[in-house]
């Protein structure tokens, strides 16, 4: 099997779903790619089950936020400081969707500890929390709010959140590496919420690489770690690929 790199820089919103959603459609069965990249402008993305009603729309676009749906389930993020990665692979590999969701969350944790050793004690969501009940809570309308089985967190707070859906023989997979703090400014995006209490809910759930550090990160070294930490895990050898034109 080939596996494929694309360093895909900054995009907008919309770019950044409709190509997961074309190499997902397009990955033969004996391919996968791994994908990195980053939002510009700064973008809202919901989950593909949740409202455009959830959002302040009017104060998204004169912030210059995009406002954009995911292919993938979950519930808001706001991109912003972050490493956005993506993986599609076919299922003929002979893992199945938890397996591959697992294994990936090992190749990032191991990405993140190459990139510091002060980040070697970040490990896997070990419970799965009951999302019909969540969804109904006030940090339900918040994708950082809680963490699912085998995400990566640090500290007992999520620093990599991730979303997994299953398109024909497929599996696209992608989520994000917080970098700095920008993403919990979500909270002046959101209607009809407690915003008080939820953003007291992102301080105590979330944490960012940066905070961690207490240091500005350094992007391209980041991406070639989580590179690295990929071709460790799966045991492969990335092959880096032109921007994609569709």
């Amino acid at each position: 099997m080939k596996w494929h790199l694309i360093d895909d820089g900054f995009n907008t919103g919309k770019y950044n779903m409709e190509t997961d959603l074309h190499l997902a459609n397009v990955c033969g069965n004996d391919e996968a790619y791994v994908r990195f990249y980053r939002w510009k402008p700064y973008s809202i993305s919901l989950g593909a089950n949740q409202s455009f009603e959830d959002i302040d729309l009017t104060k998204a676009a004169n912030d210059n936020i995009d406002v954009v749906k995911r292919p993938t389930g979950g519930r808001a993020i706001l991109h912003a400081e972050e490493i956005t990665y993506s993986v599609i692979l076919p299922l003929s590999i002979g893992l199945s969707p938890r397996e591959i969701y697992e294994k990936i969350s090992h190749s990032l944790v191991k990405g993140i500890t190459e990139y510091s050793p002060e980040l070697k004690s970040a490990e896997l969501e070990k419970q799965q929390p009951h999302f019909p009940a969540l969804l109904k809570e006030n940090s339900g309308a918040v994708c950082f709010a809680s963490s699912a089985k085998n995400e990566v967190k640090f500290d007992h707070k999520k620093m990599i959140g991730s979303a997994q859906r299953k398109l024909k023989n497929n599996i696209l997979q992608h989520g994000s590496v917080l970098c700095g703090t920008f993403h919990k400014n979500l909270i002046n995006y959101l209607l009809n919420v407690d915003k008080d209490e939820l953003q007291k809910e992102l301080n105590s759930k979330t944490i960012e690489i940066e905070t961690v550090l207490n240091t500005k990160v350094d992007y391209n070294k980041l991406k070639e770690c989580l590179t690295t930490g990929f071709e460790s895990e799966w045991e492969i050898e990335l092959s880096l690929e032109h921007k994609l034109e569709f």
